[in-house]
C-alpha cells in the first residue's frame, strides 16, 4: 500500500458520491451559475441538497417517458444543464454518451449511430446540427432535449418541474431503482477523427475507484472554488467534475479561453484543472507581467530565498509573491496539469511562487488517473506516483530499462464497444497495455518517455522521442507549436533526418522584429535550433526545418494529430 495523506470514504458508485455530499455538503454550493441579462449579471448557488433534489426531480420525469435503461447522449458547451443531465443519466442507471460538441455533423452523427444513443440532450447552440440529424433521420434517436427552452423541443427546466410533481405524488421509480455498478455506465469516444476513435466503455465503479485514489493523496477542500475548463465530454474533465462534488467543491463555469484570467477573479478561484497547453499560457502571461515591470532580478533573488527558506521548513512564497498571486485572482493555490506533458520549467515555476502544481497521467481507458504527483511527491519531468489502487509495471524493456507501461486496477475500462480485435490488442491476462513508453526511477516516481507508434528508431539503431525535442523548440519565444518526424533521407533510402515543423508566433514575432522577411526569420530560428542540438548527443540533432504560421492538423481536444501532420508533410 503506498502512502495515503488524507481521509476518504471509498464508494462503489456515482450515485453513493452524491447521496454522501448532498447530506456532508448539504449547504455548501456545487455549481454557481452566472445569468447575463443585458449588462445585469446575476449569481445563482445551487446547493449539494438542491443538486440532488434537481437531479431526482429529472430522472423521475426520465423514467416517466420512458428513459429507463436508454442511453442519453450529451452535446454542449460546460453547463450545469450538462453536468445535471450527466449526472441525472450515472443515478438512475442509464448509459451517457458525452459527445465532443466540436465535432463536425457526419462525426457527431457517426458518434450518435455508433454509439445506439436513444436521446439526444443539446445546448441550443449546436441546435442547427441536431435539426439536420433529426431531418436526416439515420440515427436511433427517439426524442430531442434541449438545454434551455427552445419551441418545438423539450427542454430541461419543463422536465425538472413535471417530475418534481410526479415525486411529489409518490413516483419513486427513479429513486428507488437498483444500480449495477460493474456494467456499462458510461460511453466515451477517445479523441481522434470518429471512423478512427474507439468508444471506450466504463463502469461507474471504473470512475468511482479513481475519485477515491485522487482524493487518498490531493489536498482538495470543502472551501475551494474550480473552475470547470476541461470539456466534460473528455474523461479527464468529467472525472474531475465528480471529484469535485465528492469533496463538497463549488464548480464555477468559464466564459471562454480569452476571460479565464477575469473568471479566476471574478469567482475567487483556488482550483484549476488544466492541460499543458493552457498551464503553459497562463505561467507565460505571469513570465511577461514580471518582465514588463522590470522586475524578473528580483523575482529570481526572491525565489532563491525563499527555496532556501524551505530546507527550514519557512514558507514565505505567497507573501513574497502576493502581487503576482493577485493577478491570478488570489485565492488561486492548487493546479493540476494533465493530459500530455508540461514543461518541467513551468512546474518548477509555479510551485516556487507558492501555487501547488501537481501532473498527472492517464488514459480514457483508465478512468482516467493511473498515476500523479501530489504536494509531499513532486519530481519535475515525471508523471508522479501510482495511483494506491493501481498496480503498474514496464514490459519489455530495452537496455536502458525504458518498457511499454502496463496497468492492473479497479479503474481500468471493460473494454471497447463492439470492437473487441481493439480490446484483445490492449487487453491481456488482465493487464492494460497503455501504447505508452517509459520508466520507474528508484524512488518510485514514473516517467513517460514518449508513445510506441510515435517513436522515432534511426538507422544506426538509436530511438529518438520526438516530445522530449519539442519541449525545448516550443520553449522559444517565437515559437507557437512544433513537431519532430524523420524525413526520408535523399540520399540514403535507409535513413531519416531528424528534422521539425514550426509554427511561429506571429503576434511575438511582429512585437520583437517588426515586418521581418521570412529567410530572416528562418534564419533566426535555425540559429536558436542549432543551440537546442548542443544539449543533445548527436544523434538527436534536428538536420532539417520547416516553418510556417499554419497550425498543426489536431483533435478538438487540441492533441496533434501527429499520424495525420506528418503524412501531410511527407506529400508536400
Amino acid at each position: 500500500m503506498r502512502e495515503r495523506y488524507f481521509e476518504a470514504t471509498e464508494f462503489e458508485n456515482i450515485r453513493e458520491i452524491v447521496y454522501n455530499s448532498a447530506k456532508k455538503y448539504a449547504n455548501n454550493r456545487a455549481f454557481i451559475l452566472k445569468h447575463k441579462n443585458g449588462k445585469n449579471v446575476e449569481y445563482e448557488n445551487i446547493t449539494y441538497k438542491k443538486l440532488l433534489e434537481e437531479i431526482n426531480n429529472l430522472g423521475t420525469k426520465f423514467f416517466d417517458l420512458g428513459y429507463k435503461d436508454k442511453r442519453i447522449a450529451i452535446v454542449g458547451r460546460n453547463c450545469y444543464g450538462w453536468a445535471l443531465t450527466h449526472l441525472t443519466n450515472m443515478l438512475g442507471g442509464i448509459v451517457s454518451v458525452p459527445l465532443d460538441k466540436e465535432l463536425q455533423i457526419d462525426e457527431l452523427e457517426s458518434s450518435l449511430k455508433r454509439s445506439k444513443a436513444n436521446i439526444v440532450v443539446f445546448d441550443e447552440k449546436y441546435i442547427d446540427n441536431i435539426e439536420e440529424i433529426k431531418r436526416r433521420n439515420e440515427t436511433f434517436l427517439e426524442d430531442y432535449i434541449c438545454m434551455t427552452k427552445k419551441d418545438g423541443y423539450k427542454d430541461l427546466e419543463t422536465l425538472k418541474e413535471e417530475g418534481e410533481k410526479l415525486l411529489q405524488a409518490g413516483n419513486k421509480d427513479y429513486i428507488d431503482v437498483k444500480i449495477d455498478s460493474y456494467k456499462m455506465s458510461i460511453l466515451l469516444f477517445t479523441s481522434g477523427t470518429t471512423s478512427k476513435s474507439k468508444a471506450v466503455i466504463l463502469s461507474q465503479n471504473n470512475i468511482a475507484s479513481n475519485v477515491y485514489a485522487m482524493q487518498l493523496v490531493e489536498n482538495f477542500l470543502p472551501t475551494d472554488v474550480n473552475l470547470a475548463f476541461l470539456p466534460f465530454h473528455h474523461i479527464f474533465g468529467s472525472t474531475a467534475m465528480i471529484v469535485m462534488l465528492a469533496c463538497g467543491i463549488a464548480t464555477a463555469f468559464p466564459d471562454g479561453l480569452r476571460y479565464v484570467a477575469d473568471n479566476l477573479k471574478e469567482y475567487k478561484v483556488s482550483v484549476f484543472v488544466g492541460v499543458p497547453l493552457l498551464v503553459e499560457a497562463i505561467y507565460k502571461k505571469v513570465e511577461k507581467g514580471i518582465e514588463k515591470k522590470g522586475k524578473t532580478k528580483a523575482v529570481n533573488f526572491a525565489k532563491k530565498l525563499s527555496n532556501f527558506l524551505l530546507k527550514f521548513n519557512i514558507d514565505i512564497r505567497r507573501k513574497l509573491f502576493k502581487e503576482i498571486i493577485d493577478e491570478l485572482g488570489g485565492h488561486l493555490r492548487f493546479v493540476v496539469s494533465g493530459g500530455a506533458p508540461l514543461d518541467k520549467r513551468v512546474a518548477k515555476g509555479f510551485n516556487e511562487l507558492g501555487l501547488i502544481l501537481v501532473q498527472g497521467y492517464g488514459l480514457t481507458e483508465t478512468s482516467p488517473v493511473i498515476a500523479a504527483e501530489n504536494y509531499k511527491k513532486v519530481r519535475y519531468g515525471s508523471i508522479g506516483i501510482p495511483m494506491d489502487n493501481v498496480e503498474v509495471e514496464f514490459d519489455n524493456k530495452d537496455e536502458n530499462g525504458i518498457g511499454e507501461l502496463k496497468v492492473k486496477g479497479p479503474n481500468v475500462m471493460l473494454g471497447y464497444y463492439e470492437n473487441e480485435e481493439e480490446t484483445k490488442k490492449v487487453l491481456k491476462d488482465g493487464w492494460l497495455y497503455t501504447g505508452d513508453l517509459g520508466y520507474m526511477d528508484k524512488d518510485g516516481f514514473l516517467f513517460i518517455t514518449g508513445r510506441k507508434k510515435d517513436m522515432i528508431v534511426l538507422k544506426n539503431g538509436k530511438k529518438v522521442f520526438p516530445d522530449e525535442v519539442e519541449m525545448l523548440v516550443n520553449r522559444l519565444d517565437e515559437v507557437e507549436e512544433s513537431i519532430v518526424f524523420g524525413m526520408p533521407d535523399k540520399k540514403d533510402k535507409n535513413d531519416i533526418k531528424l528534422s521539425v515543423k514550426i509554427v511561429y508566433n506571429k503576434e511575438v514575432v511582429k512585437e520583437k522584429y517588426g515586418d521581418i522577411g521570412m529567410e530572416e526569420l528562418r534564419n533566426i530560428i535555425w540559429e536558436k535550433i542549432k543551440k537546442i542540438n548542443k544539449t543533445f548527443p548527436p544523434y538527436k540533432y534536428i538536420k532539417n526545418m520547416i516553418l510556417t504560421d499554419k497550425e498543426l492538423i489536431k483533435t478538438t481536444t487540441k492533441k496533434v494529430k501527429r499520424a495525420e501532420e506528418i503524412k501531410s508533410i511527407l506529400q508536400n
